[in-house]
């Protein structure tokens, strides 16, 4: 379990200590302050990390990272850290297409 402060290949996430049908890891990003944390067995670890780092609840959304995937595949939006009726978003994927966009712009930041 990690927050990345260096940008990671995408094949390196096959070496996570935690790889999920042999091809995917869980994250969760922080949209505002633009940081991803990686390999855990459940979102809600990972979402704890970055509020003891100084996210805000607000800000942090699951993922998993299918890395044997291309383009739009490789970030699926489904996590149960999602649901927040208060925040509009009924559902453990992010309903908002803006906040994908920026969730998916988090990951091509760290992960190339």
């Amino acid at each position: 379990m990690r927050i990345l402060r260096g940008s990671i290949s995408k094949d390196s996430l096959a070496n996570a200590a935690v790889v999920f049908d042999d091809s995917m890891v869980k994250g969760v990003v922080d949209v505002k302050r633009g940081l991803l944390a990686l390999d855990a067995e459940l979102h809600a670890d990972l979402e704890k990390i970055l509020l003891e780092d100084g996210s805000a609840q607000d800000d942090v959304w699951g993922i998993n990272l299918w890395f044997e995937d291309e383009g739009e595949d490789f970030v699926e939006f489904d996590s149960m850290i999602n649901v927040r009726p208060r925040q509009n978003n009924r559902s453990r994927s992010v309903e908002n297409p803006e906040l994908r966009q920026q969730i998916t712009k988090v990951v091509q930041k760290w992960i190339q």
